[in-house]
């Protein structure tokens, strides 16, 4: 009788420890329970957050909106704000992928043009120095001459403009960079093509006036010479009051020559 009483204390002791453990996790373990909250309610409290600066948590609030109320126009409004807060938290690449669901979503909402110009800060302000990798600076570029051509009208357009001059500028001052080494490293058909680049490409850039002298000075060093008085000419033609046009003037002796109509310098006289 005692052992039986011993076993069947010790199953019980079993059973309770049982029962504890269990509770135990459950406690600790268990799934907050879903409670669904008016769209309104979290929308206006994300908007709080975001004005606090807590803009990761402002991001995290704004797609509970979806979740819970996927179906409403509040919703809509949501995944914007969230894609401006991934924008105002430096988190780009999350930015960029919340504006190109939104953009895919909703190809007619009046908010689409801010979301391309959203899409496109997100790629310029992580422009690099010209001495890096430029990758940022071409999907800036590419963004924001889509955003002008799609929505020229915009309220966005004239911004997006500015910045694209700048954009080119910078890609003109990269290719700039990498012709000067090529002509310092006496590389003269590499920088050739570099320097074309610019003139061809980047027209409208501030870099156009030191490309072609510099254009005359490769042909120079290669033995061109009518080559480079040919390209000093469109440089005084159309730079005329310009320092680098007067160097490259003392460049070729003076000697000038005016492109003929078949010249593929003549469409830049």
């Amino acid at each position: 009788m005692n052992r039986h009483h011993k076993i069947y204390r010790f199953g019980g002791l079993c059973a309770l420890l049982a029962l504890f453990l269990l509770g135990a996790c459950t406690s600790e373990d268990a799934v907050p329970e879903y409670v669904e909250r008016p769209v309104n309610e979290i929308y206006n409290d994300a908007l709080n957050v975001l004005q606090d600066g807590a803009y990761a948590d402002a991001a995290i609030m704004f797609d509970e909106v979806e979740r819970q109320h996927p179906y409403s126009s509040w919703a809509t409004k949501a995944q914007l704000m969230s894609a401006y807060s991934y924008y105002q938290d430096d988190s780009y690449d999350s930015a960029v992928v919340a504006l190109d669901r939104f953009i895919q979503l909703h190809p007619s909402n009046e908010d689409v043009p801010y979301a391309y110009y959203l899409k496109a800060l997100c790629y310029y302000e992580q422009i690099s120095n010209i001495s890096r990798d430029q990758k940022m600076t071409k999907l800036a570029l590419s963004t924001l001459d889509e955003l002008v051509k799609r929505f020229p009208g915009s309220k966005y357009a004239k911004d997006a403009k500015l910045k694209l001059d700048l954009t080119r500028d910078h890609l003109a001052g990269k290719e700039m960079e990498i012709g000067r080494y090529y002509l310092t490293q006496r590389q003269y058909l590499a920088s050739i093509n570099r320097f074309k680049t610019v003139i061809d490409n980047y027209q409208s850039t501030t870099h156009v006036p030191e490309a072609l002298h510099r254009l005359a000075e490769s042909y120079v060093a290669l033995g061109l010479t009518q080559e480079a008085q040919k390209v000093a000419a469109v440089l005084g033609h159309n730079f005329p009051g310009n320092q680098w046009y007067a160097d490259a003037y003392a460049l070729v002796e003076g000697k000038i020559l005016i492109p003929k109509k078949d010249d593929p310098w003549y469409r830049l006289w």
